[in-house]
């Protein structure tokens, strides 16, 4: 796994032994970064369950002004890490070793731009995150927030919560769902 472009591009990234995490591939990832090149510079960006950080580190190698990591394992929270450290980028993260849920009460923005999550599949962690963003007042209509999930996962239960979504891109094993807070106005 690499940084694909930006002011870290090409540097490796470290990623954990075993099968608890799935670092997004470099080519799914290049994939959804195009997709997100004009909201990246200067956004406030949530890596949520980011493992070894690839996605946020991304993120902040091509302009985020600041990332905000989630994880609570051991050891991607070591790579994790490592891989600001090697990337230069610590001044400009927010590492919170916590649940996903109780970390979404640590981040201190005004409004966060992007808030992506790659949960485990199966588990549901995704309406728990949803559940709990649709009161915090950083998540606003101009808010991006991107789901990794398998691609029999469906969240057509967002509409409930005050959300849409607004795209899916799906790729050969996965997709990305794109969801939107809805106005009330």
């Amino acid at each position: 796994m690499r940084v694909i472009a930006g002011t870290a591009r090409s540097l490796p990234l470290k990623t954990p032994q075993g099968l608890d995490t799935r670092p997004t591939t470099d080519r799914i990832k290049e994939t959804l970064f195009n997709i997100l090149q004009a909201d990246i510079p200067g956004c406030v960006f949530v890596d949520m369950f980011s493992g070894s950080g690839g996605i946020g580190i991304e993120a902040l190698s091509r302009g985020a002004r600041k990332a905000y990591f989630v994880e609570n394992a051991r050891e991607p929270l070591s790579c994790l890490a490592d891989n600001l450290k090697f990337t230069r980028f610590e001044d400009r993260a927010v590492v919170l070793k916590q649940d996903a849920v109780a970390a979404l009460t640590g981040i201190s923005e005004k409004e966060v731009n992007i808030l992506f999550m790659d949960p485990p599949y199966g588990q549901e962690q995704e309406r728990r995150v949803m559940e709990a963003i649709k009161n915090m007042r950083y998540i606003t209509t101009d808010t991006v927030i991107i789901v990794e999930a398998s691609l029999d996962t469906h969240m057509d239960y967002v509409q409930e919560m005050g959300f849409s979504v607004v795209r899916e891109k799906t790729y050969k094993t996965n997709k990305h769902i794109f969801i939107r807070k809805v106005d009330h106005q």
